[in-house]
C-alpha cells in the first residue's frame, strides 16, 4: 500500500512542480502590511494576486511542522490508529526550558499516530511533533530532519532549510512561496488536509491517556480565523483552515479559503508580521497578539472584495479572420477562441482589460473543418501572461481542385527547384550543341586529311 501511496504522490509532485502559478496580476491594495513576506495565489487559476519578497527566506517558526505532519501521512497513512508511541525521556529534555507549546503527553503514555498528528497541528504542541519525527524517523531525530530537506526539494522548494522537526530553531526558514508550495502539497493529502480543517480534537478519545475522562483532555486549533466561537475579531468565514507559527514577537500564518458566494479557492501565507501591528487582544489570561491572522484576514478581505472569477475570453465571439487559399466558399475563416479561460479580474471590469497578443499564418490552405487549430492568442493583464488559448475555425470549408492544381502548377514553375532545373538544362543544351559542333568540325578535317591519292 506504502508503494501505491508513494507513486500516487509522485504524480501529485510531478503535477505541482509543472502548475507553478502565473504571475501577479500587478494590483496593489490600498495598504502596506508590515509582515517580511506575504504571498497569495487563487488556485482555480494559477495565478498570484498579491506577493511581497515572495523569495526571501525567513524563520519558519512551527509552519515547520506542516512538513513533520506531510512525512507522517506519506509513511503511515494506513496504519494512524493502529500504531502507538509514546513520549521518550530524551525527547523531554530536549524540549526541555525551551517555552514550546505542549500537549502535556507524559511519559510512557500511549497516543496513536493520529491523536499526535491533531496535537502537533492544533495546539502546535512540540512534544506530539517530536514523538511523530522519532518514529518516522526510526529513532533518529537527525535522519527525520534529513528527510525534511530532501521532501521540501521535491516539492519545489528552492529557499527552505531544515534543522528540527518542530520550528524552534531560528534556522529553520522558509520563503513564502515555498510554503505555499509545501501547503498546497499537504492539502493534497485528504487526511493532513481534514486536520488542518478541524478547530477541536479529543486527545481521550483513542484510550491513550487515563487521566482524563472522555471530553475532557481537549485541544484546540491555535487558527482562530476559522473559528466562529473563538475567533473574536479574526474570524472570517472564508478561511476553511491552515497552520499559524510564532516566535519571539512576531507571527506566520499559512492558510486556505474559499469564497462565500462564488466558491473560489485561494492560498495565503503571512511570515513575520510583528505583535505591535495587531490591534486586537485575544481575551485570555494572558492575552494574545495574532498579527499574521490580522494582516491575513486584511490582505483576503480585499481580494475578495476586489477581484471575481471571470472568463478572459467569450468562446461564442469570434477574435480575428484569416485568409483561406485553395476555396470558392469563402476568402476568409474567422477564428473563435476554443477555450473561455478563467482568470482573476477587478470587480467592476469584464476581459476587455486584458490584452491580447495573437500568433496566427498569414493565410491557411483548404480544406478547413471546423474546430480545426489555425492560431493561438496570449491573454495577458497589467503585462503578466495569464494564459494562451487556442483559436479554431468556424467552419468547413473545401478545397478547389482546379485552384489547387493552378495554383501548384504555378508555384512549380515558380520554384527555386525549376529555376534550377532550367538552368541545368539549358546549360546541358549548351554543352551538347558545343560539343555536337565540335565533333562535325573534327569529321570534316578527318575526311579532307583522308583524301585518296592520285
Amino acid at each position: 500500500m506504502k508503494k501505491i501511496t508513494a507513486s500516487v504522490l509522485c504524480l501529485i509532485l510531478i503535477f505541482s512542480i509543472f502548475a507553478l502559478p502565473a504571475g501577479a496580476v500587478g494590483f496593489e491594495p490600498p495598504f502596506e502590511i508590515q509582515g517580511k513576506a506575504a504571498y497569495i495565489v487563487n488556485t482555480d487559476t494559477n495565478i498570484i494576486v498579491y506577493e511581497k519578497n515572495s523569495e526571501e527566506s525567513l524563520p519558519a517558526a512551527s509552519l515547520t511542522k506542516v512538513m513533520t505532519n506531510i512525512l507522517l501521512i506519506e509513511q503511515y497513512q494506513d496504519q494512524l490508529d493502529s500504531i502507538t508511541a509514546e513520549l521518550t525521556a530524551s525527547i523531554r529534555d530536549t524540549l526541555y526550558g525551551k517555552g514550546m507549546a505542549t500537549a502535556d503527553i507524559r511519559l510512557g503514555e500511549p497516543h496513536t499516530l493520529r491523536s499526535l498528528m491533531y496535537a502537533s497541528l492544533l495546539p502546535s504542541a512540540a512534544d506530539a511533533t517530536m514523538i511523530i519525527a522519532n518514529t518516522v524517523g526510526n529513532g533518529s531525530i537527525d535522519n527525520f530532519v534529513y528527510m525534511m530537506n530532501t521532501k521540501a526539494k521535491e516539492i519545489g522548494c528552492t529557499g527552505t532549510t531544515f534543522v528540527d522537526p518542530v520550528g524552534m530553531s531560528l534556522d529553520n526558514v522558509t520563503t513564502a512561496r515555498d510554503m505555499y508550495l509545501i501547503l498546497r502539497y499537504a492539502m493534497s493529502l485528504d487526511t493532513l488536509k481534514e486536520a488542518m480543517m478541524t478547530l477541536k480534537f479529543d486527545m481521550s478519545q483513542d484510550g491513550g491517556s487515563t487521566r482524563y475522562a472522555p471530553g475532557m483532555y481537549n485541544l484546540f486549533s491555535t487558527n482562530r480565523m476559522a473559528d466562529p466561537q473563538l475567533g473574536a475579531d479574526y474570524y472570517r468565514a472564508y478561511c476553511k483552515g491552515g497552520k499559524t507559527g510564532t516566535l519571539e514577537d512576531w507571527q506566520n500564518f499559512a492558510s486556505w479559503h474559499v469564497g462565500t458566494k462564488t466558491g473560489e479557492t485561494y492560498i495565503s501565507v503571512v511570515l513575520n508580521s510583528p505583535n505591535s501591528i495587531d490591534p486586537y487582544e485575544y481575551p485570555t489570561k494572558r492575552p494574545t497578539k495574532r498579527p499574521a491572522l490580522y494582516e491575513t484576514a486584511e490582505l483576503m478581505d480585499w481580494v475578495f472584495d476586489s477581484f471575481s472569477i471571470q472568463p478572459a475570453l467569450q468562446t461564442g465571439e469570434p477574435l480575428a479572420e484569416v485568409k483561406v487559399k485553395y476555396s470558392t466558399d469563402a476568402d476568409t475563416v474567422m477564428l473563435y477562441p476554443a477555450d473561455d479561460m478563467m482568470t482573476i479580474l477587478p470587480l467592476g471590469t469584464d476581459e476587455s482589460v486584458t490584452q491580447k497578443t495573437f500568433n496566427l499564418p498569414e493565410s491557411v490552405s483548404a480544406p478547413i473543418h471546423k474546430g480545426d487549430v489555425i492560431g493561438t492568442v496570449t491573454i495577458s493583464l497589467s503585462g503578466q501572461t495569464i494564459g494562451v488559448v487556442e483559436l479554431t475555425a468556424d467552419r468547413d470549408l473545401s478545397r478547389n481542385d482546379l485552384l489547387f492544381a493552378i495554383s501548384k502548377i504555378g508555384e512549380f514553375f515558380g520554384s527555386l527547384y525549376f529555376k534550377v532545373l532550367l538552368c541545368v538544362s539549358g546549360s546541358a543544351v549548351v554543352i551538347y550543341v558545343i560539343f555536337f559542333f565540335s565533333t562535325q568540325s573534327k569529321r570534316r578535317k578527318n575526311k579532307r586529311v583522308r583524301r585518296p591519292s592520285l
